[in-house]
């Protein structure tokens, strides 16, 4: 019997998630993450751990250290950044997220994000709400080029849905060209895709290469008729330089999904600027997808603790003879 934390906030005591993994003879914790957590108390909540299913939330090497334990985490999602992966791998603590769970869910919610940068409608609606009847002319999408940064199952899956609404589809990617089997999609690099897009949906994994690589100096090769669109992750645009672009002209929109710090800070200097609106993480929230990663996690977790994961991420970095017991 093996004692497994669940963070995930939509997944409750008595679901179907919690019903499998009982009847695999485990006994379920549930510490929902809402907002942030004090690091304390997720380390407290990893105490006597064996596995977690965990959602975005830090997992450092230093709480790691401390959950002696835990030898399995399973992330209710594609992006792993927020674990850190190497810490894990030393103490033998396997790491699996679940590519392409959502990916259906973010390709329709960037285009919703297109729709509603391209004809104003946080602006109409608020206006309306305020007690005004904004009249304003909004762009069509067809004809339109939008720039994809990353081809992964998301960015994959927006193609034909952008393509329908009559887009042209650029994209930059270090996917190898193997593996660039869409012959509709045109291959480029960084600078042409930002000289080029009319709209630029992020859709690339976090790493060190990507952190703020979208900040001054790339916007400064934007249209300023172009509006940048983020479902990936926060921290690969620098929000200080979107901020003055959008005021100053540079680009004309921002709609993000993700900020470098969830929730967004009071401080943060993406408040108050007219063209930037400011989403609170919703794009894989799906029902559909929601119960799909739920099941999929848990099967994950039930395979990782029998030795067999399949959705490793730190492979490389377990030791040689890891067997699925936890090390040190």
């Amino acid at each position: 019997m093996s004692r497994i934390l669940i963070t995930t906030d939509y997944l409750r005591p008595g679901d179907e998630v919690d019903r499998y993994l009982r009847a695999q003879g485990n006994t379920t914790v549930h510490a929902p993450l809402v907002g942030r957590r004090d690091p304390e108390h997720l380390a407290a909540a990893l105490d006597g751990i064996d596995a977690a299913l965990v959602a975005n939330e830090p997992l450092t090497a230093e709480i790691l250290s401390r959950a002696r334990r835990l030898r399995v985490i399973v992330r209710t999602g594609v992006g792993h950044d927020s674990i850190d992966i190497a810490a894990a791998g030393k103490l033998g603590i396997t790491v699996s997220n679940l590519p392409g769970v959502n990916a259906n869910a973010v390709a329709e919610y960037t285009i919703g994000l297109l729709l509603a940068a391209a004809r104003g409608l946080v602006h109409s609606a608020m206006g309306v709400q305020a007690g005004a009847w904004p009249r304003h002319d909004g762009r069509e999408l067809r004809g339109a080029t939008l720039g994809l940064l990353g081809y992964g199952a998301a960015a994959r899956a927006v193609v034909p849905l952008a393509q329908a609404f009559g887009m042209r589809v650029l994209c930059t990617t270090g996917v190898p060209e193997s593996l660039r089997t869409d012959p509709s999609v045109r291959f480029v690099d960084l600078p042409e895709l930002l000289a080029t897009a009319d709209y630029l949906s992020v859709h690339t994994a976090l790493t060190e290469r990507t952190r703020g690589l979208l900040g001054a100096s790339a916007f400064r090769r934007m249209k300023p008729t172009a509006v940048l669109v983020n479902t990936a992750r926060g921290a690969i645009v620098d929000e200080r330089a979107l901020a003055d672009a959008v005021r100053d002209g540079q680009i004309a929109a921002a709609a993000l999904d993700v900020v470098s710090d969830e929730p967004l800070p009071t401080d943060s200097p993406l408040r108050n600027v007219d063209g930037i609106v400011v989403y609170s993480h919703l794009a894989g929230q799906t029902a559909e997808a929601r119960a799909d990663t739920g099941r999929k996690g848990a099967e994950e977790l039930v395979a990782a603790l029998a030795g067999r994961p399949r959705f490793l991420v730190n492979a490389h970095l377990l030791p040689h003879t890891h067997t699925g017991e936890r090390t040190g």
